[in-house]
Formats: C-alpha cells, sequence, structure tokens
C-alpha cells in the first residue's frame, strides 16, 4: 500500500515537473520570437522612410521636368499664334483684292452686254432698211436666190447629188461587208458533221454473240429500252447504233459501252447500265446549256429554257450541230446590232434561241418556229424577243431591225464554208482518201476511217514498225491529211501496233 502511494505521488510530482518546464521553455521562445519581431520592424520603418525619401527626390524631379516642358509649349503656341495673325492679315488682304477684281468683272460684263443689245439693235435696224429697199423679207430674198441658182445650175445639181449618192451607196456597202466579215471572223465556230449512225467499238468480235443474247433475249430488249437500232453486220469488232434522235443514240451508245465494260450482258444490267447512261447525259445537257448562256453572256434565262439549249448540243440541222449554230447566231447578231446601233440584248438573246423548237421537234408535233415562239411565250420570255426569233424563215414578217439582224446572223452561220455537211458522195470520197494516204505509208496493215471521217485508224505490222517509228508515222499521216485534204473540223490518227504470241499446249 505504501508501495503504491509512493508510486502515485512520484507520477504526480513528475507531471507537474514536466508542467513547469513547458511553460519555462514556451516563454523563453516567445521572448526570442518578440525580439525577432522588433528587429525586424526596426528594419522595415528604415527601409520604409529611404523609399519616402527616394519617392520625395524622383517627384521633384518630374515635377521640374513638368514645368519644363509646360515652358517649351508655351513657347510654341505663342509662335503658332503669330504665324495665324500673319496668315489671317494676309487672307483679308487678299479677300479685299478679289473683291474689288470681282466688281471689274461685273462692270466689264454689263458694258459687254449693253454693246450685244447696242449691236443686235442696230442689226434689225439695217435689215428693216434693206427689206424696204427692196420691198421683200429676208426669206423672200433666200428662196429667190435658191430658184436663180437652181435654174442657172440644174444639170451641175443633178450630177453631183448623183456622184454624192453613189459615192454613199458604195461606202455604205463597203461598211456593211466589213461589219459582216468582222462579225463573222470573231465569232464563227468549227463544225463538225454529224450523221444520224454511231459507231461503238468492240473488243473482239465474240463480244456480239452476247450482246444479241440467247434467241436475240439481250438485243430486242436494249432496242427497246432505248429506241435505237443496233446494226450488227461483218464489219471487225464494231457495232452501229441507228437512230434519228441524237439524244436516244447517245444514251445507246453509252449504255453499251457501259455494257461491254462490265462484261455481264444481261436484261437486268441492260436496265441499269441504260439507267446510268440516261442520268449522265441529262446531266451533260444541263451542262452543256449552262457553259452555252455563260459563253452567250446571258444569264438570265429560266433553268427551263437552259436545259432545252443543252439538248441542242445533240440535233444537228444537214449536218451542222444545232447548238453550236445557236450560239454562233447569237455571237453574230450581237456584233451586228453593236455595229448598227440596234438593241444588242435583245438580238443575242434572240439569236440564241431562234431554234430552240429543235429540241423538242421529234417528240412534239409542230415546226420548230412555232414550238419555239410557243416556249418563249410559256416561259415569259419577252414579245420583243419573240418578234426578233419569229421571222427567221420568212413565216413571219421582219417587224423590227433585231428581227432583220437574225436572218442575216442564221443565213451567215449555215451558209459560210464548213458549216454544214457536203453531199453523200463528197462525203465518201474524204473517206476514201483518208484511207488511202494512210494505206500509202510502209509498214501499214490496214487502216479504216471511223466516226464520219473524224477518226483514222492505222494498223501496222510490229515487225516493221517499232514504238518510235510508230509515233513518226502518227505524225507524217496528219502532215498528208492537211496538205492534201480540206475537211471541216479535226481528224484524229490513231497508230495501233499490236504483238501477239501465241502457243499451242499439247
Amino acid at each position: 500500500m505504501t508501495i503504491f502511494l509512493f508510486i502515485i505521488i512520484s507520477v504526480l510530482a513528475g507531471i507537474l515537473l514536466g508542467y513547469f518546464i513547458r511553460q519555462s521553455l514556451a516563454q523563453k521562445q516567445a521572448n526570442s520570437i518578440e525580439a525577432k519581431l522588433k528587429i525586424r520592424l526596426e528594419k522595415v520603418k528604415e527601409e520604409a522612410k529611404n523609399l519616402v525619401a527616394e519617392a520625395k527626390e524622383k517627384a521633384d524631379k518630374i515635377l521640374e521636368e513638368a514645368r519644363e516642358e509646360e515652358k517649351k509649349r508655351k513657347n510654341q503656341l505663342n509662335k503658332l499664334e503669330e504665324r495665324l495673325m500673319e496668315r489671317e492679315t494676309l487672307l483679308d488682304k487678299r479677300q479685299l483684292d478679289l473683291d474689288e477684281k470681282e466688281k471689274e468683272i461685273k462692270d466689264i460684263y454689263e458694258k459687254i452686254q449693253n454693246l450685244k443689245t447696242e449691236l443686235e439693235n442696230l442689226k434689225n435696224s439695217e435689215l428693216e432698211t434693206l427689206e424696204k429697199i427692196a420691198k421683200m423679207t429676208i426669206t423672200e430674198a433666200k428662196n429667190e436666190l435658191f430658184e436663180r441658182l437652181e435654174k442657172e445650175h440644174q444639170a451641175e445639181i443633178l450630177e453631183l447629188l448623183r456622184k454624192y449618192e453613189d459615192s454613199n451607196k458604195e461606202e455604205l456597202e463597203k461598211k456593211a461587208r466589213e461589219i459582216m466579215a468582222s462579225a463573222i471572223e470573231r465569232y464563227a465556230h468549227s463544225n463538225v458533221s454529224e450523221v444520224t449512225t454511231s459507231i461503238v467499238d468492240l473488243p473482239s468480235d465474240d463480244i456480239k454473240g452476247k450482246i444479241i443474247g440467247r434467241e436475240g433475249r439481250n438485243i430486242r430488249h436494249f432496242e427497246k429500252l432505248t429506241g435505237v437500232e443496233l446494226i450488227i453486220d461483218d464489219s471487225p469488232s464494231t457495232i452501229i447504233l441507228s437512230s434519228f434522235d441524237p439524244v436516244r443514240r447517245e444514251i445507246s451508245k453509252l449504255a453499251l459501252e457501259k455494257l461491254i465494260a462490265d462484261g455481264r450482258i444481261q436484261p437486268a444490267k441492260i436496265e441499269e447500265k441504260v439507267l446510268e447512261a440516261q442520268a449522265e447525259i441529262r446531266d451533260e445537257i444541263k451542262k452543256a446549256g449552262e457553259e452555252a448562256v455563260y459563253e452567250a453572256g446571258i444569264l438570265d434565262l429560266p433553268p427551263e429554257i437552259v436545259h432545252l439549249l443543252g439538248r441542242l448540243k445533240f440535233r444537228t440541222s444537214y449536218g451542222q450541230n444545232a447548238l453550236a449554230h445557236s450560239l454562233e447566231v447569237c455571237l453574230i447578231s450581237s456584233a451586228l446590232a453593236s455595229e448598227l446601233g440596234a438593241n444588242v440584248e435583245i438580238a443575242k438573246k434572240a439569236g440564241l434561241l431562234h431554234d430552240i423548237g429543235k429540241a423538242v421537234d421529234q417528240e412534239i408535233e409542230g415546226t420548230h418556229l412555232e414550238l419555239g415562239r410557243r416556249i418563249l411565250q410559256k416561259y415569259q420570255i419577252s414579245e420583243e424577243i419573240v418578234k426578233a426569233m419569229q421571222s427567221h424563215h420568212g413565216d413571219y414578217p421582219a417587224e423590227t431591225l433585231e428581227a432583220v439582224i437574225v436572218n442575216a446572223s442564221d443565213a451567215i452561220s449555215a451558209s459560210r464554208p464548213g458549216a454544214r455537211k457536203d453531199n453523200l458522195e463528197a462525203y465518201l470520197k474524204r473517206l476514201a482518201n483518208l484511207e488511202e494516204i494512210a494505206a500509202s505509208f510502209e509498214g501499214v496493215e490496214k487502216a479504216y476511217a471511223i466516226s464520219g471521217g473524224r477518226e483514222l485508224r492505222v494498223f501496222v505490222f510490229p515487225e516493221k514498225i517499232d514504238d518510235l517509228q510508230a509515233f513518226k508515222l502518227a505524225q507524217n499521216i496528219v502532215k498528208r491529211i492537211e496538205s492534201e485534204l480540206k475537211y471541216p473540223g479535226e481528224i484524229k490518227v490513231t497508230v495501233i501496233r499490236e504483238t501477239r504470241v501465241i502457243e499451242v499446249a499439247r
């Protein structure tokens, strides 16, 4: 028990001793921190005092500089004020001088007006005096003088009038020829003759059987969908498409080319490729119409009219492309209207739209002229344009100058050299001449004029003509054609060199 009490007393004593020791240490530490803070405070006060002194010094310096600057500016303002005063004085002096001169000018003007009045009065007085003396007015005297001169010099006057008339006639005819020639030279397009058939090249004659199909199923289905006749004969690696509708013929050609490229020729594929071709031709028609109006510089036509213009790309008249012809008439009409002082805008539009009826004349009954009038009236094209285009075939009288211009431009475009195709005999002769020229060169196996004479395909012996010689041969054939033949448009020469290696496995 005694030991337990001793332990308790020892523990309490230790606790009290530890408490007093902690308090003593804390007091010492607080005293140390307070001393440090006091030293730091003194230092800060010293720094603040230095800063205040430095700021005051800088402020004094800035103030002094500001005073100097103010002094300088005051001097400058004084100088400017003096200059302004001098200028004001000078201006006042000039104003006085101007006022004096204005007054002098007014006086001179009044004197001139008075003199003019006096002269007019004097003139009238003299005329009255002369009339009294001659007993006739000035008009009567003038007429009498002219009558005497006419009687005395009647023959001379008639001769002068005749010469003047002849001279003017020659000059006008010369001017008219110059205007027509200038218009044709500036706006004549090259034209390529078109026919009612198209040719599709085949990779081999074996494909002909696929196109015909079992019991003619494929070819009948194709002709039914396109409305175009396929002519398959003994011609090597070619099929002829025949139709008087150029749009249908172009669709069928494109569809057939797609089928040949695909290789799978059956009714379902035929329908698919015909639809694809129709879509592509519609896009091409739209593009052709837009290009035509952009080239003509006419951008305010309805989209339906632009579409019909694009259809003219696939329409021909006597071998002349209808769209190229319409654009040519438009540009020639514009040039003539500008020279003759007519309405250029009306002449341009009437020239471009004069054959618009040809875009639908194969589908709708009626002449292209009447169809064109109905189309323009339907889409609210101005009456002036309708009048200008309706008389180009003489069905309606030419009521305006623009109508006469469109008639003349249409005739120029249709009749100029190269615009319309030759007769059949000349056409066939040109094809024969092309093939003869190609066949005359050494190493040529055979030559074919295709695409209406617009392309010449030349097959050569591979053992006689190498690749470099093939290039030279094509150039030589082109030179011969250019020097010996006359033809519209361009002729493409293709030299084909084919090497076949055949081995037989046994």
